[in-house]
């Protein structure tokens, strides 16, 4: 059997595909390299490209919506980790939180890394992490 592959994307559904988009742009420092309407299949998304070939997507669906807060506490997706290199690089990221006044929990170290937890528009929770050293 083959090596067990990297993740190629995450997309997230989001209440406000605009709203999102906007904090995304400013989060990422860049512009989406998708935006696409599939209207037959009831859905919009638009898609990041991050470093390494890896993809953050936002959607949005217009059948069977159901509008309720993120928790991380229900079966499904508990959050989404960026990884650091070192701890400088997380200083770094928690520096560019603050910057556009995003709230975090700042930095918290545990003997298997460190990291900052951090919440979109949306309340799904996010975090940047890097190992411990």
């Amino acid at each position: 059997m083959a090596e067990f592959p990297p993740i190629a994307h995450i997309a997230v559904t989001v209440s406000d595909l605009e709203r999102s988009t906007r904090w995304y742009r400013a989060l990422f420092g860049s512009e989406p390299v998708l935006d696409e309407d599939e209207t037959n299949g009831g859905f919009h998304h638009t898609v990041f490209a991050l470093a390494n070939g890896q993809l953050f997507g936002l959607h949005t669906h217009s059948r069977g919506a159901r509008i309720s807060a993120f928790d991380e506490h229900r079966p499904g997706l508990d959050h989404v980790a960026f990884a650091c290199r070192d701890r400088s690089e997380l200083e770094a990221w928690c520096h560019r939180l603050d910057d556009l006044d995003i709230q975090h929990g700042g930095i918290v170290d545990a003997h298997y890394g460190s990291g900052v937890q951090f919440r979109d528009p949306d309340n799904i929770a996010l975090e940047f992490f890097a190992p411990p050293g």
